[in-house]
């Protein structure tokens, strides 16, 4: 009998490694919209002024970088609401609307509540009979919600009522006191009478101490939790029963992990998700992680030990600003072991981006290139800052930019902004049309340009981003100071001077990008570098004509020529 039980449990194991694998290589390998994003969330503890901070890169080869727009609205009863796939347009279905709806930028609602993802996918559960897709939770949530707690309330009755229609998912839930990561999959399809008898999800949601840090990155990181703290915990009901009545898990309650039992760690999940934890929290942490110094958990990172996982949230080495935060986002893992500019894969200008697929095989061998914080593939990235000291129309902010963070620039957008910046708008272009007026082109062409000479073009672009952020944050205190004068007289007066102030900033941003789509072209064009005076301005030759000084004539990095000459051997030797 123990012998039976032993056999069976083994083949339940073997199927969850091969469901996990299976569905962690479609995850990397599959061309969905939110497969491959990365979220720091910053509790108001861990922030220099205070506030809560929560970041978002929506990586995707597929969407387009636009800012969502919706005003608050009132609905008779009965009204019904339709329900999209997020990743695919898919109608779903139907639920009832609510009677009154809050106005939501992006991922930042008017209540400075912010709600952002990661998938990591898991076993699979997926309900084909669900309504509501991950995408469908965030945005029907931030028109619902006043707090993070109210907001996990809402998602997890939602998927309760109407089904999951999506993979395992990493949610960050703030508002302007606390972040919640909720961690969520479903139940698969278990057809009884016409009905999905296993309709809605398992799910945990842990609160991150004050003072204290998180990220994730594809892979579900609660493991064991506190079953007698719902200050800091809440659960499903059935989040253990579920995965014992299933075969998943046979242990004792308080050994429960929910990580290990619905998406267990393998390789890919190390290697290609953790280790983007790992980059972030080396950076927040001040090179440790928790404790230790941030290379001791390199072994895990590389995807080579399980056993030696990093904790859930670690203490920062400093207070962080928006600035600091921002930039963490545009890691690629440089000066540590992983440094995607250190090897051959970079070509001639340190390039830090790898083309998919991210697997490769060498004379039957298989590698792997870095999936880095920053990455070439990114739709829109985001930092909300929520703010308890002023009132909702002043305190959020959502700071919104497209296409790949470390060669993009973030720009303010109040959260109780009435409507958004034509450069932004839904509608205005899409990944098959191009537009003129989009930021989403503008900042691709100029990214596009930067992959060709990385190392020469990147700082560049880096010192006109840094600019537009750096003086933004300056100019935050008084643009909230005039603000609150307004306020005082009328809160609309000061929603619409903080949407003007909105909109007039990144449309600067975008008229600055649009110079420096010209200027990059003119300095670097042929692979040449234009020599400039003091102020910036072309040097001519001399003689008046419009003719350019000799150019500049740098070459290839070190690695390359080692490269090449490896390759190419004789045939390019001077004889």
């Amino acid at each position: 009998m123990n012998g039976n039980v032993n056999k069976n449990q083994s083949v339940i194991n073997m199927k969850k490694s091969i469901l996990s694998a299976f569905a962690l290589a479609a995850l990397l390998l599959m061309p969905g919209r939110g497969e491959s994003c990365t979220n720091l969330l910053i509790s108001k503890g861990a922030t220099k002024d205070g506030s809560v901070m929560v970041t978002y890169s929506a990586d995707s080869h597929q969407l387009y970088g636009e800012l969502y727009f919706k005003m608050a609205n009132s609905f008779a009863p009965g009204t019904m609401l339709k329900i999209y796939e997020w990743d695919t347009g898919k109608f779903l279905g139907e639920i009832p609307q609510v009677a009154k709806t809050y106005n939501t930028v992006g991922n930042m609602n008017e209540h400075q509540v912010i709600i952002t993802e990661t998938t990591f996918g898991g076993l699979s559960l997926d309900d084909s009979t669900g309504i509501m897709d991950y995408g469908s939770l965030i945005y029907v949530t931030l028109q619902r919600a006043k707090s993070a707690r109210e907001a996990i309330r809402i998602m997890t009755d939602l998927v309760k009522e109407y089904g999951y229609y999506s993979a395992g998912e990493s949610f960050s839930v703030a508002d302007k006191n606390e972040v919640w990561i909720l961690e969520m999959i479903g139940k698969g399809v278990k057809m009884v009478n016409g009905k999905n008898a296993n309709k809605g999800a398992v799910w945990v949601a842990v609160r991150i101490p004050d003072g204290y840090v998180s990220a994730h990155a594809n892979q579900a990181r609660i493991t064991t939790f506190s079953m007698n703290d719902p200050e800091n915990v809440m659960f499903a009901p059935d989040v253990i029963s579920f995965a014992r009545e299933n075969g998943y898990y046979k242990g004792s309650d308080k050994d429960f992990s929910f990580s290990d039992t619905y998406a267990p760690l393998d390789f890919g999940a190390m290697r290609g998700c953790e280790a983007r934890v790992w980059a972030a929290f080396n950076i927040m942490g001040g090179g440790k992680i928790g404790e230790k110094p941030y290379t001791d958990y390199l072994d895990y990172a590389m995807g080579h030990n399980a056993k030696n996982r990093m904790p859930l949230y670690i203490k920062p080495a400093q207070k962080l600003t928006v600035k600091m935060v921002a930039d963490v986002m545009r890691d690629h893992y440089e000066g540590t072991a992983l440094d995607m500019t250190k090897d051959a894969g970079a070509g001639g200008h340190a390039l830090p981006y790898r083309w998919r697929p991210m697997g490769f095989s060498v004379d039957g061998v298989k590698y792997t290139n870095e999936r880095a914080i920053g990455t070439q593939q990114t739709g829109f990235w985001l930092l909300g800052q929520a703010r308890s000291w002023l009132p909702d129309e002043v305190g959020g902010i959502f700071w919104f930019g497209v296409d790949a963070a470390a060669t993009s620039a973030l720009t303010p957008i109040y959260s109780s902004s009435l409507r958004v910046p034509e450069c932004f708008r839904v509608g205005n272009g899409n990944m098959t049309t191009y537009s003129p007026t989009s930021a989403f082109w503008l900042f691709n062409r100029v990214a596009h340009f930067a992959y060709l000479m990385y190392d020469r073009v990147a700082p560049e672009i880096k010192k006109v981003a840094d600019k537009h952020e750096l003086d933004a944050i300056e100019r935050t205190a008084a643009i909230d100071a005039a603000a609150m004068e307004l306020y005082k007289q009328s809160p609309a007066k000061a929603r619409e001077f903080l949407t003007d102030y909105s909109v007039m900033t990144a449309q600067d941003l975008f008229n600055k990008w649009t110079l420096l789509d010209q200027h990059l072209l003119v300095k670097f064009m042929d692979g040449n570098i234009k020599k400039q005076d003091a102020n910036g301005c072309f040097l001519d030759n001399g003689n008046g004509r419009n003719i350019p000084a000799s150019p500049s004539q740098p070459g290839y990095s070190e690695i390359w020529k080692r490269a090449v000459k490896e390759s190419a051997g004789e045939r390019l030797m001077v004889k």
